[in-house]
C-alpha cells in the first residue's frame, strides 16, 4: 500500500474512531443532562439523588473500561469509580470526610495512570515547571485563605489535615498531567482543581452557597471527568495502538 492510500485509510480510521467514541459517550451526556434537569435540592438527600449525581461518572468509567480493559481499574477507570463513590458520600453532609477520602484515592489513581508508560510522560522540563508553579501557588493560596475557617469546624484538627492532604494530592495530579503533554488530560486536571477549590470555598463558608455556585461546581466537575476519561481512551491511539493508527500492509 502506498503512502497516499495509507494516509487515506488512517483518516477513515480516525473518523470512525471519533464517531464510535462519541456514541460511547452518549450515556454520559444524557445522564449529566438529566442531573441538571432534575436538579434535586441539596436539602433533600436520598438514594435517588445519589444515583442521579453519580451515574454520569460511572458511565465514563464504563467507557474507559470498554477501551482499556481491567488494567484501567488501577488507573483512570478506578479513579472515576472512586469519584462516583465520593459523589454519593457528598450527598449527605455528615459523610463529607468519607467523600473527601474517596476523591483523594481517585487522584492517586489518576496520578499513577499519568506516570504509566501509556502516557509516555515527558522528562521534567522548564515548560513543565513553568506551568506547574501556578498550580502549586493556587492550591497553597486557597488552602491558607480557608485555614481560619477550617479551624472553626467541628473536629478542626482532622478537617485541617484532611483538606491539606487532599490539596496536596490534587495539585500533584495536575502537575503530573502537565508532564503528559496531552491537552485533554491537562485541561481536565486543571478544571478539576477549579471545581474542587470552588466547592471548598462554599463548603467552608468562604463564599455564599447559591444555586449558581453549585451549577459552576458540577459543570466544571463533569467537564473535568469527561476530559480525563477521553484523554485516557485516546492515550494508546496517539502512539499507534488502541484507537489510533493501524496500518494495513
Amino acid at each position: 500500500m502506498d503512502i497516499l492510500e495509507t494516509d487515506a485509510y488512517d483518516r477513515r480510521q480516525r473518523r470512525a474512531t471519533s464517531v464510535f467514541l462519541f456514541l460511547s459517550l452518549l450515556p454520559f451526556f444524557l445522564s449529566s443532562s438529566a442531573y441538571f434537569y432534575l436538579w434535586i435540592p441539596e436539602s433533600s438527600p436520598s438514594v435517588f439523588a445519589a444515583a442521579v449525581k453519580s451515574i454520569p461518572v460511572i458511565s465514563l468509567a464504563a467507557v474507559v473500561l470498554c477501551y482499556q480493559g481491567g488494567r484501567s481499574l488501577w488507573g483512570v477507570a478506578g479513579g472515576l469509580l472512586f469519584s462516583a463513590g465520593g459523589d454519593i458520600c457528598l450527598i449527605w453532609h455528615e459523610m463529607f470526610i468519607y467523600g473527601l477520602t474517596l476523591f483523594a484515592v481517585a487522584h492517586v489513581l489518576y496520578s499513577a495512570a499519568f506516570l504509566s508508560h501509556r502516557y509516555s510522560p515527558a522528562p521534567c522540563s522548564c515548560t513543565s515547571v513553568f506551568l506547574s508553579i501556578p498550580l502549586w501557588l493556587l492550591g497553597a493560596g486557597v488552602y491558607f485563605y480557608m485555614y481560619p475557617n477550617l479551624q472553626k469546624q467541628e473536629d478542626a484538627d482532622v478537617i485541617t489535615l484532611a483538606v491539606a492532604g487532599y490539596t496536596l494530592l490534587i495539585v500533584t495530579m495536575a502537575t503530573l498531567a502537565v508532564r503528559t503533554h496531552r491537552p485533554s488530560t491537562f485541561l481536565g486536571s486543571l478544571i478539576f482543581m477549579v471545581s474542587d477549590l470552588s466547592l471548598a470555598l462554599q463548603v467552608f463558608k468562604m463564599i455564599d452557597q447559591a444555586p449558581a455556585g453549585r451549577a459552576v461546581v458540577m459543570t466544571t466537575y463533569y467537564l473535568a471527568q469527561l476530559l480525563i476519561a477521553v484523554g485516557d481512551v485516546t492515550a494508546d491511539g496517539d502512539k499507534g495502538g488502541g484507537l489510533g493508527k493501524r496500518k494495513r500492509m
